[in-house]
């Protein structure tokens, strides 16, 4: 049995349920251990309290030294987080090699260097008779929910601008994928970041969740996950008057106009769309065709889609790896059946494949046409490689069918004319918009959504706004016990 408890600097037992991890790609056992329970969750919070009097106070530079020596670990032991993440979360080492931990390397490296740089307005007099001073504190000890699609990356962006600023964080990874979010916590201890600054509670939302959002000492709520489990943490934070930080679901339009490359576009229709096998929230799942492009980006789609190279996730061969558990194998696979049944074409994919593991949950590239927008489909986050493509014969009608739905986390327009680019930049409501690309993300820039897609900043400057106070300290510069001011309360002599 491992210890799947990361608190107070070391690994523990949990004192709840016994947990099994496996591959997603082939059924198999990674480990067994005990989750986290309230017991647990209480244990957690009380090391990050102890620890946030004495990571607050350190200077910003100290932070920073810390936070680079913690880089400078992770890169010597990139080849074993990517192995770790990669059997795990049942992705192709590929991925994990040259997506997930360079990003979460370079998120490291970036936030050491902005933990000294913390904005505000410069002291002055915006009064006669007063200085005025602007002062960030941290909010104190941040309670964490990520989800299991990019475990280590987004245990990373949940943990570095929190510590970075001062606070002390409770991170629950997903009870599915919680090794390199161990991993990760272990490897800043090693760096000589205090014990309890950093813990990690591996166990189910409904008990270990629900019981980190409600804890009493727990000052913030960041969580990362489905809309729907995303209202009922807001829900329990506001009845608490707590911080709320939400990254929730997606289902990003893209959007090729007449005058796109269609190659281009056609290629990152496939890339955007099969990513991580479609399990993530900012992948194309909604290609808005101009119609002269229709019936040729979709050929070359279902081409490109054909080539996809299904296969063991440590064969840096493969494309593409496997869906995260059976049950949400078989969700992918009912809304598709559904969509056939509306009587839209599955043009591509649409089955299990062949020779894969039948322990495994495997999914082939899938793309549909003739779904009505109104449809699940089209309306519905999947998070699976599901690609659908619809036309469309006016500008105006590009925008309108991109904002019809209610998320707006991610889209991309595809255009050689910079006026039709720039307007979608304008008119898409969402928190990102590419043009001509579709997934790259970069430290130094924010990642954040609209509408149901949620609310609040991860990664660059932006993403301190989250996890600091901003407080107001003013000054009287005169020395003078009966100020004018007072004339306008009382009188007196």
């Amino acid at each position: 049995m491992e210890r799947l408890q990361f608190i107070a600097g070391e690994r523990r037992a949990g004192a709840g349920a016994a947990l099994t991890i496996t591959e997603p790609a082939t059924g198999a056992e990674i480990t067994t251990g005990a989750g986290a329970d309230a017991a647990d969750v209480a244990a957690a919070v009380a090391a990050a309290t102890a620890a946030f009097p004495g990571w607050a106070g350190r200077t910003p530079g100290e932070r920073s030294d810390l936070m680079h020596a913690w880089a400078g670990l992770l890169r010597e032991r990139a080849a074993e987080f990517a192995a770790v993440e990669s059997r795990n979360a049942g992705k192709p080492i590929r991925l994990a090699e040259g997506f997930d931990v360079p990003g979460t390397i370079d998120n490291v490296a970036f936030f050491a260097g902005a933990a000294r740089n913390l904005e505000g307005k410069a002291s002055a007099e915006y009064s006669a008779d007063h200085t005025s001073t602007i002062r960030r504190e941290p909010v104190g000890v941040v309670g964490s929910i990520a989800p299991w699609n990019y475990p280590l990356q987004m245990a990373a962006w949940k943990i570095l601008p929190a510590v970075a600023a001062g606070n002390t964080v409770v991170l629950k990874p997903s009870e599915l994928t919680p090794l390199t979010s161990l991993l990760f916590a272990e490897t800043a201890v090693a760096a000589g970041i205090p014990a309890g600054v950093i813990n990690i509670l591996t166990g189910t939302g409904e008990l270990a969740g629900a019981a980190l959002v409600s804890h009493p000492d727990v000052a913030m709520v960041s969580f990362t996950g489905s809309t729907r489990v995303g209202r009922q943490v807001a829900a329990t934070a506001a009845g608490a008057v707590k911080r709320v930080h939400l990254e929730l679901g997606g289902k990003a339009p893209f959007v090729v106009f007449d005058d796109a490359d269609l190659e281009a576009a056609a290629r990152g229709a496939v890339a955007g769309s099969l990513i991580n096998v479609g399990q993530d929230c900012t992948a194309a799942t909604r290609a808005y065709v101009q119609r002269p492009l229709f019936d040729e980006f979709v050929g070359r789609v279902a081409d490109l889609m054909d080539r996809v190279r299904l296969g063991p996730v440590d064969d840096p061969t493969t494309d593409m790896g496997a869906l995260i558990t059976r049950a949400h194998r078989d969700k992918v696979i009912a809304m598709v059946e559904r969509a056939r049944d509306a009587g839209a074409k599955v043009v591509r994919g649409g089955r299990i494949p062949e020779h894969t593991p039948a322990a495994g949950h495997w999914f082939e590239p899938t793309l549909i046409t003739g779904a009505a927008q109104d449809s699940e489909i089209v309306q519905q986050e999947v998070f699976g490689p599901v690609l659908v493509a619809l036309p469309f014969d006016t500008d105006d009608e590009a925008i309108a069918l991109a904002n019809d739905t209610p998320y707006g986390l991610a889209a991309s327009a595809w255009s050689t004319n910079v006026f039709r680019t720039q307007r979608a930049a304008r008119e898409i409501r969402c928190g990102c918009v590419w043009l001509n690309d579709h997934i790259p993300i970069i430290s130094e820039m924010p990642h954040g959504g609209y509408g149901a897609s949620g609310f609040g900043k991860d990664m660059s400057l932006y993403s301190f706004e989250e996890y600091t106070n901003v407080k107001h300290v003013i000054s009287d510069i005169t020395a003078v016990a009966r100020k004018p001011w007072h004339e306008v309360i009382f009188m007196a002599e």
